[in-house]
């Protein structure tokens, strides 16, 4: 059994005579504990509506999230958040905050009644902007900083949370190849390192092969398709999310499928 899983979850936008159609239909799923799980789909599929029940962002109109067992609905915040870190799509910082307080930020879960942190506080905040590299641009104005700097930060800000589980919502977003790949290795080492549970959705299937260890596929509110990403990414899969003629191949140094697109 996983810290995190879902059981015949059921989403959809509004309520009562407001409510829209299912955007995620019965969705069963189980996030491998210390593993990298990737979501694929096309735009509209379903998949950032599903991290948005994972993170609370959205109330189930049945079915439920659990979380070490427990209705992750009912849970006290703080307690979620000691436990769930979020980097969400396209986040704001307040205007004027530097980098150094916006990374801060991520410790208020773990900091008591007067909100105060001590030097271990700092020693988290540290480590966190030394590994994603941001720790020369403390003092700078977030709003300062380009795309790919930004997000970094934001990353930052997640893993000074200090959480056995963090979920990306297409964190490469805006983001060219090269600053793509340095923030998902970062990812990536966390993982490694500290045996993370990590959740991800992406939009490169280039990307989603190179990093996840379970590839969940999801077409119109379901998963169609899940496990390691060289069993499920298919040519025949490619076609059917994305509509796409292609070949995968396996690169001979990792044994990971390569997408090439016709």
């Amino acid at each position: 059994m996983t810290r995190l899983r879902t059981e015949e979850l059921v989403l959809r936008y509004g309520s009562g005579r407001n409510a829209g159609p299912d955007v995620v239909r019965d969705v069963s799923l189980d996030v491998p504990d210390g593993k990298v799980t990737v979501l694929i789909g096309a735009n509209g599929c379903g998949k950032s509506t599903l991290f948005g029940g994972l993170t609370r962002l959205m109330t189930p109109a049945s079915g439920r999230v659990l979380l070490d067992d427990a209705d992750i609905a009912s849970e006290p915040t703080r307690d979620v958040a000691k436990k769930v870190a979020l980097l969400p799509q396209n986040p704001l910082a307040p205007e004027g905050m530097s980098v150094a307080e916006l990374v801060r930020q991520g410790r208020t879960p773990h900091l008591g009644l007067l909100g105060r942190g001590g030097p271990e506080d700092d020693e988290v905040v540290a480590e966190a902007m030394r590994v994603t590299g941001v720790d020369d641009l403390a003092e700078r104005p977030v709003e300062e900083l380009s795309g790919g700097q930004r997000q970094r930060v934001w990353l930052a800000l997640a893993l000074a949370q200090d959480t056995d589980i963090l979920l990306l919502d297409e964190p490469t977003s805006f983001l060219d190849i090269g600053h793509a790949v340095e923030l998902l290795d970062v990812v990536r080492r966390r993982n490694a390192e500290r045996d993370t549970t990590v959740a991800m959705v992406l939009h490169d299937l280039f990307l989603a092969a190179r990093y996840a260890d379970h590839l969940v596929a999801m077409s119109d509110g379901k998963i169609v398709a899940q496990g390691a990403a060289a069993e499920v990414l298919t040519a025949e899969l490619a076609k059917r999310l994305y509509g796409i003629e292609c070949v995968v191949l396996e690169d001979p140094s990792t044994g990971r499928p390569v997408v090439l697109p016709r």
